[in-house]
């Protein structure tokens, strides 16, 4: 049996590389964040509520505008949609640098202008475009490299963001962070998109309302949906409050960055090794061990002794399963479904991620002020890693045959 070429073309190979770019850009800001809350809290008298709250907003608005820009994806290109992604959030960021960064106008810039611009330019899109690029046989490695170039972004960021703070403050990081988003706008200009998906039947006529129809009356995109919220709820979590977690533990204060810095290389290796896999044993018993994994490394971190070497198991263990979950999530989606619709569809899936990421992000805040440390969240992250380990079994791995009209 003839195998076939990773890259069918020069416009995949460069669809493929421009959307790593685009996910570098976007993630790697987005991790960074959390170690901005230090200083916004001191000179922009922002609670860790209220920055929750924003950052969970951020995040939800990024599910929410997903499927809208899936929708523009699948009808203009994966182009227009990431250009438009890219507009509002370099708008939201120099807004922002601007002085529209306290009370309700914070909330507005780092919460609404960045979150819809984050629907578009972070992961589902990208991924999503790459995959109509790719027959089932690669798919998931293709995915899995777009992936891990966002956790490059994450592994790199971090340093770079904390050196700056350090060295140059928070005001000039945020300009450094709209040269980089200008760039995403030049780089948004070569993802294509092909105009007959690999893999789909030039002859399927389905609309994208028969699509979402018959994707809700599958069960087993049901319990993808609930599964990937628990993927939000976590990675939220830690990417927006293990900065102060680690503070009130009495590390030292560049241990946070180390961390996240950690997850980001761990991740590269995580998301390629879970594409791989994916390509050959079952995605969702994949997906399953991931979850179970998670809550393993978090019972870890903890119930033993803060420390750095502790910190440092961590960030690796939780890093290779930071975003893994993505190849086999993408690719069991198109794998039922086809890829004709799957930007919508992994829209769809995604959305229920960042309702996980809201609450993961503002609960987080909110337990912290109640009750003056997290351990409510990470006891409710365990419970959840749980939940998803389970939910996930009951997925049957097997492609909608629809019966092609006379």
């Amino acid at each position: 049996m003839k195998s076939e070429n990773f890259t069918i073309s020069k416009k995949a190979l460069i669809t493929l590389i421009a959307a790593s770019i685009v996910v570098i850009i976007s993630l790697g800001i987005r991790q960074t964040f959390g170690l901005f809350y230090f200083d916004f809290n001191t000179d922009l008298d922002i609670s860790i509520s209220h920055f929750g709250f924003a950052m969970g907003l951020q995040l939800l608005l990024w599910g929410v505008f997903s499927p809208l820009f899936g929708v523009i994806t699948d009808k203009y290109g994966g182009a227009v949609a990431i250009f438009i992604g890219f507009v509002f959030y370099l708008v939201g960021v120099l807004f922002f640098y601007s002085g529209f960064n306290t009370g309700s106008y914070f909330t507005l810039t780092i919460g609404v202008m960045i979150g819809i611009g984050l629907g578009s330019t972070a992961i589902g899109i990208p991924v999503s475009v790459v995959a109509k690029h790719f027959p089932a046989s690669n798919r998931t490695i293709a995915t899995g490299i777009v992936t891990c170039a966002g956790s490059f972004g994450y592994f790199v960021s971090p340093l770079l963001v904390r050196y700056s703070l350090v060295e140059t403050g928070w005001e000039n990081t945020l300009l450094y962070f709209c040269l980089l988003l200008g760039i995403g706008l030049v780089v948004s200009l070569f993802v294509s998109t092909p105009k007959i998906p690999v893999g789909v039947n030039k002859d399927n006529n389905q609309t994208a309302r028969e699509a979402l129809r018959e994707a809700f009356a599958n069960k087993s995109f049901i319990y993808l949906t609930l599964g990937f919220f628990v993927c939000g709820w976590h990675i939220a979590l830690v990417a927006t409050h293990i900065p102060t977690y680690m503070a009130d533990k009495g590390l030292p204060d560049w241990t946070p960055a180390m961390v996240l810095a950690l997850i980001g290389v761990f991740n590269m290796a995580g998301t390629i090794t879970s594409g791989y896999l994916a390509t050959r044993y079952s995605k969702k018993k994949i997906l399953s061990a991931i979850y179970l994994l998670r809550g393993v490394s978090i019972i870890y971190f903890i119930f033993l002794p803060p420390s750095i070497f502790n910190s440092v198991v961590f960030g690796v263990t939780f890093g290779f399963l930071w975003l893994s979950t993505v190849p086999p999530t993408n690719g069991i989606v198109a794998h039922i479904f086809g890829t004709k619709y799957v930007g919508l569809l992994y829209g769809i899936v995604f959305v229920s991620h960042q309702i996980g990421s809201f609450l993961g992000a503002y609960l987080g805040g909110v337990f912290y002020e109640l009750n003056g440390n997290f351990d409510y969240a990470w006891y409710g992250s365990i419970a959840l890693s749980l939940f998803a380990g389970l939910i996930h079994l009951p997925i049957v791995e097997k492609a909608i045959e629809r019966t092609q009209p006379a």
